[in-house]
C-alpha cells in the first residue's frame, strides 16, 4: 500500500511537470489506472447526466450511417444536435479522473463526429455543395461555438502564448478570439497570422519583446503615463503589422474582439471587432486595451480610410485599458459570433490568487461561513460604488469608484479557465521586459 501510494505521488508529481499534451495524458492516463478509475469510466450510469438519452442517440445515429440513410441521418443531426445534450458537460464528470469522462460521452461524441464526415464526404449525397454549406451552416448555429478570451495581466499574459500552443497544437483553438490588455497583444497576434505562421511565436527564443521603457517621474506625475507608449506601439506594431479587423479575418478566418474602456464618464466598453470596427487598426485596438491608466496615456484608435490611409477613428474620444471595465466580455460575444462555451486564459495578478483559493474550497463546508462574508462585502462594495460613480461630481472619485465597481462586478471565470501558479518573482517581473526564461516558464 505504501509502495503504491508511493508510485501515485511520483505520478502526479511528473503529472505537473509535464510539458506537452502527448506527455501529460500518456501520465494522467497511467494515474487513472493506477487509482481503479477505468470501472467508473466503463460504467455509463450515473445520476449527474441523462446516459439514457445519450445512448439512445449514438446507437439511432449509428444505425442510420450504417444503413446508408442519408436523408435519416442528416434529418437526425439537424434536429438532435445540441449543446450539452443530457448534460454531458456537467464539470462533476470531468472530475472524476485525470483523463477523459464517461466511455458512454466519449463514444457519442465520436459518433457525432463520424456521422458529420460519413455526410460530408458520401458521394451520394443529393445535396449540391451550396446546400450542404447551408446544412452545416445551420448546424453549427443550432449547437453554438466556443471562444478563448485571454485576460490582462501586463508581462504575465505570456502565460496566454502556452494556452494558445497546447490548444493549437490539438487542433482545439477556437475561431473566437478575444483579449483585453496582454491578452488583446496575444490575440492581435492570431487574428494577423496563418496557422502556417504561429509556430515561429511558440519559441521563447525567438521573440524579442519589450514593450516597457520608462518615461520618467516627471511624466508619470503630469498625466503622459510612466512609461513610453511609443516603445509599446512599436512593439506592438512589429508583431502584427497593419491589418485591419477585416483584413485580418480575411486572412486568417479567426474573429478576433478587443476589449477597450472609456475615458468620458458617458461612454461604454467597447468589443471592438470585424462585425463592429471593420476598417480600425488591429494594432491600435490593441495599444488602447494596453493603456492601462498613469502607467500609459489615453489612446486615440485608428482605421484606413477609403485610400488606405491612416487616419483617427471617433477623434473626440480616447481609450483605455479593456480590463478595467470588461477583462472578459463573455455575454458580448454570445450576442456577436452564437458563443456557448468559454475557454478563458487568466493572468490577471489580483484575480489568479483568488481562483485558486476559490477553487480549494469549492467543496469544504467549514469554508462556507467565510464565502458568505465575501459575498456579502463583494455584494455591498458593488452597491457602494455604483452609488459614488453615479451621484458624485468629482471627477477623480467617480473614475476611481467606475474602476472599483467594475473590478468587483466582474466575473473573471468562464466554463474552463486557465490559469498559472504565480511566485513573488513573477509578481516582481509585472512590468519589466520577458525574458525568454521567463516566457518560456510560464
Amino acid at each position: 500500500m505504501i509502495n503504491k501510494q508511493a508510485h501515485i505521488n511520483k505520478l502526479q508529481r511528473y503529472l505537473s511537470q509535464a510539458n506537452s499534451y502527448e506527455q501529460w495524458s500518456e501520465i494522467a492516463q497511467t494515474l487513472d489506472e493506477a487509482l481503479d478509475h477505468q470501472q467508473w469510466k466503463l460504467d455509463p450510469y450515473s445520476d449527474i447526466y441523462n446516459f439514457e438519452v445519450l445512448s439512445e442517440r449514438m446507437h439511432a445515429l449509428r444505425n442510420l450511417r450504417l444503413e446508408n440513410d442519408l436523408s435519416g441521418l442528416s434529418r437526425a443531426l439537424r434536429e438532435g444536435l445540441h449543446h450539452d445534450l443530457g448534460n454531458m458537460g456537467d464539470p462533476r464528470l470531468y472530475n472524476q479522473s485525470y483523463f477523459g469522462t464517461k466511455r458512454l460521452i466519449d463514444d457519442y461524441v465520436d459518433e457525432v463526429c463520424i456521422a458529420l464526415r460519413y455526410l460530408c464526404d458520401h458521394p451520394q449525397s443529393a445535396l449540391l455543395p451550396a446546400q450542404k454549406l447551408d446544412f452545416f451552416k445551420a448546424i453549427l448555429l443550432s449547437y453554438g461555438r466556443p471562444a478563448l478570451l485571454m485576460s490582462g495581466g501586463a508581462s504575465l499574459g505570456a502565460f496566454h502564448l502556452g494556452a494558445v500552443k497546447a490548444l493549437w497544437e490539438r487542433d482545439l483553438l477556437p475561431q473566437v478570439i478575444a483579449g483585453s490588455s496582454a491578452g488583446s497583444i496575444i490575440a492581435a497576434l492570431l487574428g494577423t497570422h496563418t496557422d502556417e505562421e504561429l509556430p515561429e511565436f511558440f519559441d521563447p527564443n525567438a521573440l524579442s519583446l519589450k514593450p516597457w521603457k520608462w518615461a520618467g517621474l516627471l511624466s508619470g506625475l503630469r498625466g503622459k503615463g510612466f512609461m513610453e507608449q511609443r516603445q509599446l506601439q512599436e512593439t506592438i506594431r512589429d508583431y502584427i503589422g497593419d491589418y485591419t479587423m477585416q483584413e485580418a479575418f480575411e486572412r486568417t478566418g479567426r474573429s478576433v474582439n478587443i476589449s477597450v474602456s472609456p475615458v468620458k464618464h458617458h461612454q461604454k466598453e467597447r468589443l471592438l471587432s470585424g462585425y463592429t470596427s471593420p476598417y480600425l487598426l488591429m494594432w491600435s485596438a490593441a495599444l488602447a486595451s494596453c493603456a492601462v491608466p498613469t502607467i500609459f496615456p489615453p489612446v486615440q484608435l485608428q482605421q484606413k480610410d477609403e485610400t488606405g490611409q491612416q487616419s483617427p477613428y471617433m477623434p473626440r474620444l480616447r481609450w483605455v485599458d479593456g480590463s478595467v471595465v470588461s477583462d472578459l466580455p463573455i455575454e458580448r460575444l454570445r450576442h456577436l459570433h452564437d458563443v456557448n462555451f468559454s475557454i478563458v486564459s487568466q493572468t490577471n495578478p489580483h484575480v489568479v490568487p483568488f481562483l485558486k483559493e476559490e477553487h480549494e474550497q469549492s467543496n469544504k463546508l467549514h469554508h462556507l461561513p467565510a464565502r458568505i462574508l465575501k459575498g456579502e462585502l463583494r455584494f455591498h462594495g458593488e452597491a457602494v460604488f455604483d452609488y459614488l460613480r453615479k451621484n458624485t461630481t468629482n471627477s477623480i472619485v467617480r473614475q476611481t469608484s467606475g474602476q472599483m465597481y467594475s473590478l468587483l462586478s466582474q466575473s473573471y471565470k468562464g466554463d474552463v479557465t486557465l490559469s498559472p501558479r504565480y511566485k513573488l518573482k513573477h509578481y516582481a517581473g509585472v512590468l519589466s521586459n520577458p525574458s525568454s526564461e521567463f516566457i518560456s516558464e510560464l
